[in-house]
């Protein structure tokens, strides 16, 4: 049962929340979808944390990409909203002046830039590679007689979190993190697509270099994507299956790129040769050389990120998993001494013991939700909002991060109402039988509070499940 916690009155009603209606919690957790599913549920005053209403809020549960809440936290008060990631270009061996031949290589310095060449700050990067070029031919080169090679021994060699599902892990929602992440590590793949039944057609293959092979097992069927790409990190040939939407002309499947490091060395290299400068080596990676932290003998350019605060709204917004994991592995780089998932981890954990955050029951194995073997709970959840609304530091950033309800990012088409105009900030995370929110409600009385919901194995679909919640949210705001 839903119970309701009134203070100092030590007494438990039966009846939902503190809700002057009867029966709500019949609507709710007598709801047929709910019928064999998991709920924990809490909501709380989002200045005093006093807890108005619960359901089994320590249960753990796997709440998808509500776990970004806790990744996001951590890494906007541990780095700073205007902390930025950087990448750097330079050379090291000797350069002749008069011949303009570089006796030795061409270093990209990867420095954990989770957005590099993304489509998404188009700003920040605008052409960088040639920028890139301009810098090298600057310094007088004409000729390398080593290679581009590309350090991306920034963070470890486990781009790849414990957990995920193979899947998952071909598609560009489950690409890897690397020291050298580049064009959000996304590999589009073109189709032209005839009738029902038929051998989708692959035209195009972007971005270029990637030395990428992709046995094609698709179908065209219906109007819906379900094709997924199987292609493992640091290898170059996979395969692909499912069924893509039929009579397209040009229906793009989005695969995870499998070794950017190797990738931006190749096109950097390329792009030089365009430029009439000569690179006789074969492009290489500091993983694939085994030479770590390489140092160059000048800097020629450095290219930096958007301030932290623009990549936390976009990975609450959009939901962008592989920013999430750059930021544990930063955490782990910067307070754990080791550039993993696992020291991130670690990270965090302490970041909430600080907090005085109680996250027993809390099963983190990455930063963005997306294994299905991550859980927390409802107390978790909003213990951490009420500790965000009491920091007088960070809090306007926070919440400046989630999408607004029906307005934005994932919530767009959700919680529409009117009712909800202007009331409701909140995180959204879904998988496979998997439906949770979490965020910050002004009720009508204009009190702040704090919820998590977590829905798992529900039956009916999805948007029956939203609109039962959203039934849940009318309610809190129309009675607090």
């Amino acid at each position: 049962m839903i119970k309701t916690v009134l203070v100092p009155v030590l007494f438990i009603f039966t009846s939902f929340l503190s809700f002057p209606q009867r029966g709500i919690s019949d609507w709710f957790l007598s709801d047929t979808s709910l019928k064999y599913a998991s709920v924990s549920l809490r909501i709380a005053d989002a200045v005093t944390g006093e807890t108005i209403a619960e359901h089994d809020s320590r249960r753990s549960l796997c709440q998808a990409s509500v776990m970004k809440l806790i990744t996001t936290a951590s890494a906007l008060q541990l780095l700073g909203h205007d902390f930025r990631f950087e990448t750097s270009v330079g050379i090291r061996g000797t350069l002749s002046e008069g011949s303009g031949i570089l006796k030795g290589n061409i270093i990209i310095k990867g420095g954990g830039d989770p957005c590099l060449g993304s489509e998404r700050f188009p700003e920040y990067y605008e052409d960088f590679v040639e920028k890139w070029v301009d810098a090298i031919k600057s310094a007088g080169i004409r000729k390398v007689t080593g290679k581009v090679i590309t350090d991306d021994s920034y963070y470890d060699f486990e781009p790849v979190p414990d957990g995920w599902i193979w899947e998952d892990i071909g598609n560009y929602y489950g690409a890897g993190v690397y020291g050298l992440s580049v064009y959000d590590n996304t590999l589009k793949l073109h189709f032209i697509t005839s009738g029902e039944g038929t051998k989708p057609v692959m035209t195009a293959m972007e971005p270029l270099y990637t030395g990428v092979e992709l046995t094609n097992n698709l179908v065209s069927s219906g109007n819906t994507d379900q094709g997924y790409v199987y292609l493992a990190p640091y290898t170059q040939k996979g395969w692909i299956s499912g069924k893509v939407p039929a009579n397209s002309e040009d229906f793009i499947l989005k695969a995870s790129l499998p070794d950017p490091p190797l990738f931006m060395a190749v096109t950097l290299k390329e792009a030089l040769k365009k430029a009439g400068i000569i690179v006789n080596g074969q492009s290489s990676t500091a993983r694939m050389s085994g030479q770590n932290n390489l140092k160059a003998d000048k800097l020629l350019i450095k290219t930096y990120s958007p301030p932290l605060l623009l990549i936390l709204k976009t990975i609450n917004h959009e939901s962008v998993n592989l920013y999430a994991e750059h930021l544990v592995k930063e955490l782990g780089r910067r307070f754990g001494g080791s550039g993993s998932t696992d020291s991130g981890i670690k990270v965090i954990k302490a970041f909430l013991s600080r907090k005085s955050i109680d996250f027993a029951g809390m099963f983190m194995l990455d930063g963005s939700g997306l294994s299905p073997h991550n859980a927390v709970n409802a107390r978790t959840v909003t213990e951490l909002l009420v500790s965000m609304r009491n920091d007088p530091d960070h809090f306007d950033q926070y919440y400046s991060t989630l999408p607004r309800a029906g307005k934005e990012g994932t919530l767009k088409n959700v919680f529409r109402e009117e009712i909800f105009d202007g009331r409701m900030r909140v995180k959204s995370g879904s998988m496979d039988r998997v439906r949770s929110y979490a965020g910050y409600i002004t009720a009508m009385s204009g009190r702040e509070l704090v919820f998590s919901i977590i829905i798992n194995n529900y039956t009916g679909s999805s948007q029956d499940i939203t609109r039962l919640i959203s039934g849940l949210l009318r309610e809190v705001i129309m009675s607090y």
